[in-house]
Formats: C-alpha cells, sequence, structure tokens
C-alpha cells in the first residue's frame, strides 16, 4: 500500500511538472485583448479559444462567457464581459 502511495505521488509530480514548460497561447491581437487575457488565463487556458472556435458564433461565445460567469462564478465586469464576447465573435468564432 505504502509502495502504491509513493508511485502516485511520483507520477502526480512528473505530470505536474510536464505542465510547467507549456508555452502561453498568443492571442490575436485585437480590440478587447487584454480583457480576455486578464479574465479568461486566469481560470483555463487560452488553446479553449482554439479549440471551440470553430464551432461558435456570437450568440455561442455569449453562452459560454454567460457559463464562466453564472455557473462556474468567474469575477468577470458587466463591461468587460461585452468586451470578451466581441473580441472572441470578431477574432475566434465562425462568422469571422
Amino acid at each position: 500500500m505504502k509502495a502504491s502511495l509513493i508511485w502516485l505521488i511520483l507520477a502526480l509530480m512528473a505530470a505536474a511538472g510536464a505542465h510547467a514548460d507549456e508555452k502561453a497561447v498568443p492571442l490575436k491581437e485585437a480590440p478587447g485583448q487584454p480583457a480576455v487575457e486578464e479574465n479568461c488565463a486566469s481560470c483555463h487556458s487560452l488553446d479553449y479559444l482554439r479549440t471551440n472556435s470553430p464551432f461558435l458564433d456570437r450568440k455561442g461565445w455569449q453562452a459560454e462567457v454567460n457559463k464562466m460567469i453564472n455557473v462556474f462564478g468567474a469575477p468577470v465586469a458587466s463591461g468587460d464581459a461585452k468586451t470578451i464576447v466581441d473580441y472572441l465573435a470578431e477574432n475566434y468564432g465562425t462568422g469571422r
């Protein structure tokens, strides 16, 4: 049992170290970029934008931002929320 716990701890430490060398995901330079970086990157990777961009239009991005605020409790000011949705829809949405 003790040996299993030690192996588990070592495996978790190795996995954590792999993420330490991760490079920051650069966002497209456009109005609203700072609001996205300040509000979104504090909770999750910005890779999320590229992963979901082929599927989300403005309404989809609005729903995602609303979910982050209302369901997950992201502390985003209402003015920033609109800026974030505008940025995402213009730069990573299906309608771009």
